[in-house]
């Protein structure tokens, strides 16, 4: 089984990245239940704005789009700004629109029996809006969202230290990020024994 992680993080590599940092954790209880993970960081590639699948000219999306359609587990990692979810994370979700088109052999959404969750870090609250925007557009396209998908962590409103500067609140943003993972595998499992069909 696979898993993808796209870090919709601002940061450029080799910029230190918070999201990046909080995702590993989920990555590597997904590597307990012998899951290939990759990760790969949206802001170092020239993803052209719009909802189709190549628009050419250099658009780097097409490689991140043939990642999607190998991972039977995608999580959307984004950081917190304004309350909101990343321009990066916005940008990625629109991308994806495309996919709504694009069927398999069996006339079947391309997500469908696929499942996908959420990772939000930020020092300011906002992290539950964050989660359902991303994941209300992920099951727009098709993803089977698993009961607690997600994890976050933040300290609260107004500035403060980043997640890698602060050991507060990480045990239970990890807990949750293990549990994450177990779900995740859990429900691709039963998808893999009993497949979705294509919608009547």
């Amino acid at each position: 089984m696979k898993a993808l992680i796209v870090n919709c993080t601002l940061k450029k590599s080799p910029e230190p990245s918070n999201t990046e940092a909080l995702a590993t954790v989920v990555a590597e209880r997904l590597a307990e239940h012998a899951v290939k993970v990759t990760h790969v960081r949206a802001v170092d590639l020239d993803i052209a704005p719009g909802v189709v699948t190549d628009s050419g000219g250099g658009d780097e999306w097409p490689g991140v789009h043939e990642q999607l359609l190998e991972a039977e587990i995608l999580i959307i990692a984004s950081p917190t700004w304004l309350g909101r979810p990343s321009s990066v994370a916005q940008r990625v979700l629109e991308r994806m629109d495309a996919m709504m088109s694009e069927t398999d052999d069996q006339e079947r959404p391309v997500a469908y029996n696929r499942v996908a969750g959420v990772v939000v870090t930020g020092n300011e609250d906002g992290a539950h809006h964050v989660i359902s925007e991303i994941s209300g557009a992920l099951a727009d396209i098709g993803y089977t969202i698993p009961g607690q998908a997600w994890t976050y962590w933040h300290l609260g409103p107004g500035p403060g230290p980043d997640y890698l500067e602060e050991q507060r609140g990480r045990d239970w943003s990890h807990s949750t990020a293990r549990a994450m993972a177990d779900n995740l595998y859990g429900v691709a499992q039963a998808l893999a024994a009993t497949p979705l069909k294509a919608p009547g």
